[in-house]
């Protein structure tokens, strides 16, 4: 696919003189950097952190001529209850925090497999998943080092991926715009970053102020080195993965919840702190005259001086409105409700834990949940089975033949041990042994624990 043909595809049109492939990076640049989806991303991102938007909370009232001025002399509580990053964990390790089996039936090719899948790569991958769930979208890029197949996370707010068709299943190329910190002296400073990938190897840039320029510490090239000889992929080398078809973030569906739980904990805990001392006053025959000293008199000693005459009484009353705390608690409750339902999450506390715990109950409890893990797991799956085309070509440097491979996600999810144990003794001389063993309970490696009962049964 050549570079006239990725234009052609996104600006919908054929003139084949409009632009030239750098002004084509250029234009694609500016336009990511101020896109609406990136700057989703950056937000997802932001709230799974505890960065929420009630951080910039005031306290404001009316002043002159009718518009609204901050107001700082009173409480400003800002209180947050990440509800958004508990789901994003939560959703994460469900499917992706437990070890994950890679089923092969080649013996030789699946000992190579461990090296590749091995703690770190499970690692990185349950990152993935979480920038999945914050922006939508993950990507791992293949690459070597000492002559081995390594994959490294690349942020998704740094991507901008350009699609062959609609579906977003063929990539033509990609651009990964960064910013990257330096010095100047004793002064720190940014500079942005932009490297193209293509078939034909990778392009490096700089962009200030708009304009794209060649980046002087760094010289094009081709992806790979294979016994001193320069080559690049036949696929442009990045593996997406997405939480869903739509690549939809989480953010999207639970950001006006989350922000209204914080906004109503932060308002609750402004009114509780409104006291005599901060609240409306009514002052009789006050023995003084400017009303702000009044109020730092009253801030500072805890007391007021008033005076009686012949025609007035001296005296303070306060206006003040009364906090229903069980309001708020009823709201919080049900905003925390609506939280999970929406994020398609599920709560560690709910009733039916408590009453009946039966593996019935337990089901019904983690159905939402694994009604979105079923989407995110078809997906990774379509991303690994893209993976493994790289790592067939690295298996092939090392002279070993890929064959059939098939990765099983073992989900966190609570059940009921005694009966799973009770099911699973019910089923011996219905289905085979090693299905049985499969849905074990205690069972972390199903050909492991095949291994050992032969073995037992040997000695």
């Amino acid at each position: 696919m050549s570079f006239m043909d990725v234009v052609r595809y996104i600006i919908r049109r054929g003139a084949e003189s409009v632009m030239s492939e750098d002004e084509f990076i250029e234009v694609e640049t500016a336009a990511w950097l101020a896109s609406e989806k990136r700057r989703q991303m950056m937000i997802g991102e932001a709230y799974a952190r505890g960065e929420h938007d009630v951080l910039y909370k005031t306290r404001s009232a009316i002043g002159d001529g009718g518009k609204k001025t901050t107001v700082r002399n009173l409480p400003n509580n800002i209180i947050i209850d990440n509800q958004y990053g508990k789901l994003v964990n939560q959703k994460a390790s469900y499917l992706l925090a437990k070890p994950f089996e890679v089923k092969t039936e080649d013996d030789r090719f699946g000992a190579q497999l461990q090296s590749v899948f091995n703690q770190a790569f499970r690692r990185t991958l349950k990152q993935i998943g979480e920038d999945c769930l914050n922006a939508g979208v993950g990507y791992l890029y293949p690459y070597f080092a000492d002559n081995e197949l390594r994959f490294r996370r690349f942020a998704p707010e740094e991507i901008l991926p350009f699609w062959m068709d609609d579906a977003h299943e063929e990539l033509a190329s990609f651009l990964r715009v960064y910013t990257l910190d330096y010095y100047e002296g004793r002064t720190k400073k940014e500079s942005i970053k932009v490297q193209y990938f293509s078939k034909e190897g990778v392009r490096y840039f700089t962009f200030d102020s708009g304009k794209l320029l060649p980046d002087a510490e760094a010289e094009d090239s081709p992806y790979l080195q294979v016994g001193g000889v320069p080559m690049n992929w036949d696929r442009v080398p990045l593996i997406v993965f997405r939480a869903n078809s739509a690549e939809r973030p989480l953010i999207s569906r639970v950001k006006s919840l989350q922000d209204a739980l914080n906004t109503l904990l932060s308002t609750f805990a402004d009114n509780l702190q409104e006291d005599a001392r901060s609240t409306i006053l009514v002052i009789h025959n006050y023995d003084g005259e400017e009303l702000g000293g009044f109020r730092k008199n009253l801030s500072t000693f805890g007391a007021i001086k008033v005076r009686d005459s012949e025609t007035a009484k001296g005296g303070v009353e306060t206006l003040s409105i009364e906090v229903n705390a069980q309001n708020y608690e009823l709201v919080l409750r049900l905003l925390k409700r609506a939280i999970i339902e929406n994020g398609c999450g599920f709560d560690a506390k709910d009733d039916r834990l408590s009453n009946n715990p039966n593996q019935m109950n337990i089901q019904s409890m983690y159905s939402d949940i694994d009604l979105d893990a079923n989407d995110m797991e078809l997906e990774f799956q379509a991303a690994l089975e893209r993976l493994m085309w790289f790592v067939g070509v690295a298996l092939r440097l090392k002279k070993v033949e890929p064959g059939a491979v098939e990765f099983v996600f073992n989900r966190d999810i609570l059940i009921n041990e005694a009966e799973a144990i009770a099911d699973c003794r019910d089923s011996e001389g219905v289905i085979s042994r090693e299905t049985i063993i499969a849905n074990h309970p205690w069972t972390k490696d199903t050909k492991a624990e095949l291994e050992r009962l032969k073995k037992e049964r040997a000695d």
